[in-house]
């Protein structure tokens, strides 16, 4: 099912998507890899405040490409999300919901987010050049050393996007393989 998604991404939102809903956001998102959530998580480890608001907050696993004349961000892919499982339950026991990345997620991860209701959406490797259209402001928020991986805000307008994982633990992954198999073995 396809649906149009405003964020922020609520608690009473996340709950009404499901593994297989094809699903086009609008609104800010953070961008973040590796790198920046373990600062995020060094920063609530001391008792700090993050650099941005986490609550409901849905986070782009990207390093995007420098920005061309005239454009306001480069190539935009999504990055293996696995490189932040051992940073997303912090993250979401913070009050992020929203994930988008590519691959697949651990079974702590999962647990996460089946407590804090975040929803895991799956955006298509190589298509970069295509979901940086969906793009219509950047800037830096913090971590500016880290180039390519700095806490970024976007707002995006009808990024396209599947729901791989739901709040309920549905996973796409695991319930697509299993209908092709049935149905074509």
């Amino acid at each position: 099912m396809d649906k149009h998604i405003k964020l922020p991404l609520t608690e009473e939102l996340a709950k009404t998507l499901h593994a297989g809903d094809n699903v086009y956001l609008t609104g800010v998102i953070y961008t973040s890899r590796d790198a920046g959530h373990k600062r995020m998580c060094e920063t609530l480890a001391r008792g700090e405040k993050l650099p941005i608001d986490p609550q409901d907050a849905t986070i782009y696993y990207v390093g995007p490409t420098p920005a061309k004349p005239g454009k306001v961000i480069g190539s935009a892919g999504p990055t293996t999300s696995y490189r932040m499982d051992a940073y997303a339950p912090t993250m979401l026991s913070v009050g992020a919901r929203g994930m988008i990345g590519k691959g697949a997620r651990s079974e702590e991860v999962i647990d996460a987010m089946k407590k804090y209701s975040g929803v895991y959406f799956g955006a298509i490797g190589g298509a970069g050049a295509l979901l940086a259209k969906c793009i219509k402001s950047a800037e830096i928020v913090d971590y500016e050393d880290l180039g390519a991986e700095a806490l970024r805000k976007l707002y995006v307008e009808d990024m396209p996007l599947v729901v791989v994982i739901d709040s309920y633990g549905n996973n796409l992954y695991e319930t697509g393989r299993k209908e092709y198999l049935d149905n074509h073995i």
